[in-house]
C-alpha cells in the first residue's frame, strides 16, 4: 500500500537526519526530526532563513504537547479541541526539541495535524515534525504540490507522493500565541 511504504520511507529519512517534502493539513511543509538541531539547520539553510525566525511543529494528538511545553494554559485544551481548522498556538517554555527551533524567547509553536498521511507519519516516528512552507523564504507559500518550486524539491531528501495532496486548507494555519496566565495574542487568523 502507497500509505505504508511512504510512511516508512518518510520515517527512515527522518531517523537519518534527513529532510522530508510532504503534504500537511494546510500546505506543502518541509519537514525533519523537531529534536534534531542539524536537521533543524539544513531547513533554515534550503529556505534561505534567519535561524532567528521559529517554525512550527507538528504532533499527532494533544495529549503531546506537554512533552514538549513546560506548563500548558488550561485554555490550550480547549482552543485545539475547539477549532475547525488548522490552529497553531504558541506555547511559552518550551522543552525537548531542538534548541535552534525554539525562539528567543523560550516559546514554540505546536499544531497538532489533522491529515491522514501526517498524522500516522508523526504517531509511527514517535517524535513531533518541523513544518515550515515547501517554498524560499519570503516567497509565496505553495498552494499544491505543483506550485513547490525546483529547488525546494531539489534540496530535500524525500518527496512524499503527491497523491497525498488533499489539505483541508491551502492557506497557512491561523497563528494564537497564549501567556502562561491566559493571555492570548492572535498572530494570524
Amino acid at each position: 500500500m502507497l500509505l505504508e511504504q511512504e510512511i516508512k520511507n518518510s520515517i527512515d529519512v527522518l531517523k537519518k537526519g534527513g529532510i522530508i517534502l510532504y503534504p500537511t493539513d494546510t500546505i506543502w511543509g518541509i519537514g525533519c526530526d523537531a529534536t534534531n538541531a542539524d536537521a533543524v539547520a539544513k531547513i533554515y539553510q534550503i529556505k534561505q532563513r534567519e535561524d532567528s525566525k521559529s517554525m512550527l511543529v507538528l504532533i499527532d494528538k494533544v495529549g503531546r504537547i506537554p512533552s514538549y511545553v513546560s506548563e500548558m494554559p488550561d485554555l490550550a485544551w480547549d482552543l485545539v479541541e475547539l477549532s475547525e481548522k488548522p490552529l497553531t498556538i504558541i506555547y511559552p517554555n518550551a522543552k525537548n526539541l531542538a534548541k535552534n527551533l525554539i525562539a528567543p524567547d523560550g516559546s514554540i509553536g505546536i499544531r497538532v495535524a489533522n491529515h491522514e498521511f501526517c498524522s500516522k507519519l508523526i504517531s509511527r516516528f514517535g517524535r513531533p515534525i518541523v513544518s515550515t512552507s515547501a517554498n524560499i523564504s519570503g516567497k509565496p507559500s505553495p498552494k499544491s504540490f505543483y506550485d513547490i518550486e525546483k529547488e525546494i524539491k531539489d534540496e530535500v531528501d524525500h518527496i512524499v507522493s503527491e497523491e497525498f495532496d488533499h489539505p483541508i486548507s491551502d492557506k497557512p494555519s491561523g497563528i494564537i500565541m497564549l501567556g502562561i496566565n491566559g493571555e492570548i495574542k492572535v498572530i494570524r487568523e
